[in-house]
């Protein structure tokens, strides 16, 4: 993969960065937001591929970024698709770091070093060409301006800056509520960006040890329904069974 195109993940971070201060918006949800751009980038790329609610591999062959590619090599050692909310979920935090310094060897920030309170040392990055910035949060307020339905890469940014909670530092305050509800709108123009951001919403929300939240209580209901059904159907079958005095007993279907 050449480096004329950014990345959906180096996207997501630069629209992240606050330009006054250095820092960035959602530090605790951002990590989880890389992980799901970088599922959305290796889609893009042909590599993996949604299974339902799962990812798989199908092309190995590294893409040319070193970041991307580790991603890729973890998914292909699982053997089998494995599932978004588990990998988003999975130890491999610290993914903001390893982006801002990336970022800072593309020349795109440069860190600042300070600290804080006179005491601990910090480093704050700051965008070295805020075109760049200016540039992506264009495509986002055309997408939600116009109503005309992004590209692949804008709809996923969308997505999952809306999954991570950006909304409000792009949009602030009541004037900007509309504009963020028509960003987590943009969230339906592409199935791999709504995929990757309702995984990064469940993890968030605790629930990436349970089975998809949009099935678990379906299947629940439907159980405690049908077994209701089933015991008049039950009763009424065992009725003419009674005079054959066969020793066998009426069975119930397992549900």
């Amino acid at each position: 993969m050449g480096r004329s195109r950014r990345t959906i993940p180096e996207e997501l971070l630069l629209l992240a960065l606050d330009p006054t201060t250095g820092t960035t918006a959602q530090p605790q949800s951002l990590d989880l937001g890389l992980a799901g751009a970088q599922l959305v980038e290796l889609a893009l790329a042909g590599r993996i591929a949604p299974d339902g609610d799962r990812i798989a591999v199908v092309m190995p062959r590294p893409t040319g970024d070193p970041t991307l590619d580790s991603a890729l090599e973890l998914l292909r050692r699982r053997g089998s698709p494995v599932r978004a909310v588990h990998w988003i979920g999975g130890p491999r935090l610290g993914l903001r770091q390893i982006y801002l310094a990336h970022l800072e060897r593309c020349g795109m920030v440069h860190a600042v070093a300070g600290q804080m309170c006179g005491v601990l040392p910090t480093t704050r990055y700051q965008a070295t060409d805020t075109a760049i910035s200016r540039e992506i949060r264009a495509r986002l307020d055309s997408a939600i301006r116009t109503g005309v339905p992004p590209d692949p890469r804008t709809a996923a940014l969308a997505a999952l800056a809306h999954a991570v909670g950006l909304g409000k530092h792009l949009y602030p305050g009541n004037e900007g509520r509309s504009s963020r509800s028509r960003l987590r709108d943009l969230i339906r123009h592409d199935p791999m960006g709504g995929l990757v951001a309702h995984a990064v919403m469940d993890v968030q929300n605790g629930v990436a040890a349970q089975p998809r939240r949009d099935r678990a209580p379906a299947t629940a209901s439907a159980t405690a329904s049908a077994s209701a059904s089933a015991a008049p159907t039950a009763r009424a079958a065992a009725v003419p069974m009674q005079p054959r005095r066969t020793g066998a007993m009426a069975r119930v279907p397992a549900h």
